[in-house]
């Protein structure tokens, strides 16, 4: 059974007891990420997240990650653009251990300054191998034609020139304005009882934030999605593109017919997409359809990487596929199977206490709230094709945007794009 508790400070501890297990998964989640920031610091969320493995008061970056090595633990962090992650994955006889050593990382990161410098190195090596990875620089060309100058069009890991002027006290301030009580969900599931998890919580994290106080003054306006055509020539063998619509909110009802739509437009083995351009024509290797929900928007897309001369055939396809499941929906046979495909990968995708810990957490910190695994599956089971249909004419009734990586012209890009309709 789920649990949720509100510390004297503010911090929501939300968490689920499982004595059948013996490890425990902790998640810091913490309400900030690329949306949160501006130009000038794009990034900094995302280097903040390196440097509190980089040493406390107490140990240095080697000792942190012996912490977790000595008793078989895992640790890592990841950013987005609207959180930011801390966790672990010890044994149930480690809780204590693990969450003090992450209050530890929280509270009293050091920032030093030769620290700072070695990181950002290893930041500016992740930004170029980011480079030389067409199928995910086509995501963030994406989202930078769409979304223009709003911060949800600004990459995760920012700027170099940004990261390179980057000191300890852009950091603390940062930290200061973003890294509050409040803006703090710290989830724990497994073999922990809710009385012990609560107290250690408590215990560990009932100190003064760290931080300069200030405002990192974001744009949480929503923003406006632009129909653009947007182009990254590269050598590449591939050209990868992607194309994409407004989607929905995190929270909106209609997200269940939503999830059942991309799981038979281009989520599984078994898809239209993936069948016809890749099983029946052999068109492309990789072919997926995908959708991101955001506190106020989202993004309905779809991905491909194919030769170049065949891009007009797979955009024709793809548009084809897309018009025929605006207009008709999913038969009561597909609709059937994508209940029973969606309900049984995402109660077997529940069965690790990571994943578990993960649910609870991003819940609590988009939503406010619990979303009980009976609530999803019996709203999944209430989707009629009707729904289907609604959602599939709503979304893929627009004009897409586009974004294509490798050896393409725009001019070019547009004549296809032209060509498919």
């Amino acid at each position: 059974m789920a649990y949720r508790a509100v510390l004297p400070n503010g911090i929501r501890v939300v968490g689920e007891e499982i004595p059948s297990v013996r490890s425990v998964s902790i998640g810091l989640w913490i309400g900030t990420g690329s949306r949160y920031e501006h130009r000038r610091n794009n990034g900094i969320s995302h280097f903040l997240e390196h440097m509190l493995f980089k040493g406390t008061d107490r140990l240095s970056a080697r000792e942190l990650a012996e912490v977790f090595d000595s008793i078989g633990g895992q640790v890592n962090a990841f950013t987005s653009k609207e959180y930011t992650c801390y966790y672990a994955k010890v044994l149930d006889e480690h809780f204590n251990l693990a969450l003090e050593t992450l209050a530890d990382m929280w509270f009293h990161s050091q920032f030093a300054a030769d620290e700072m410098e070695k990181e950002k190195k290893v930041v500016i090596e992740e930004i170029r191998m980011y480079e030389d990875t067409p199928d995910e620089l086509v995501m963030d060309v994406l989202a930078a034609g769409v979304y223009g100058s709003h911060p949800l069009g600004f990459t995760i890991l920012g700027l170099e020139e940004n990261l390179l002027a980057f000191s300890r006290d852009d950091l603390e301030r940062y930290v200061g304005a973003r890294y509050t009580p409040q803006n703090l969900v710290i989830s724990v599931v497994g073999n922990i009882p809710q009385a012990q998890a609560v107290a250690a919580v408590a215990q560990w994290f009932s100190q003064p934030f760290p931080g300069i106080p200030g405002d990192a003054s974001p744009n949480l306006s929503p923003p406006v999605f632009r129909q653009t055509v947007s182009v990254r020539n590269k050598d590449t063998e591939q050209v990868h593109v992607c194309l994409a619509v407004p989607g929905l909110a995190a929270g909106d009802p209609r997200q269940y017919a939503l999830v059942l739509l991309n799981n038979a437009l281009g989520n599984a083995p078994s898809s239209r997409l993936f069948q016809e351009i890749r099983e029946e024509r052999g068109l492309a290797y990789s072919v997926f359809s995908f959708h991101t929900a955001y506190r106020d928007c989202g993004m309905f897309g779809i991905y491909t990487g194919t030769s170049p001369d065949t891009l007009d055939d797979v955009l024709r396809l793809i548009v084809n596929i897309c018009e025929e499941m605006a207009s008709h929906g999913l038969s009561e046979e597909e609709l059937r199977k994508g209940k029973e495909q969606v309900k049984g990968s995402m109660m077997l995708s529940l069965e690790s206490t990571s994943s578990r810990m993960s649910r609870l957490g991003k819940n609590e910190l988009l939503l406010g709230r619990e979303v009980p695994l009976d609530e999803t599956l019996a709203e999944i089971s209430r989707v009629r094709p009707e729904d289907i249909r609604d959602v599939a004419q709503a979304l893929l009734s627009q004009p897409f945007a586009v974004a294509a990586v490798g050896p393409v012209s725009e001019e070019s890009l547009l004549r296809a794009i032209a060509r498919s309709h």
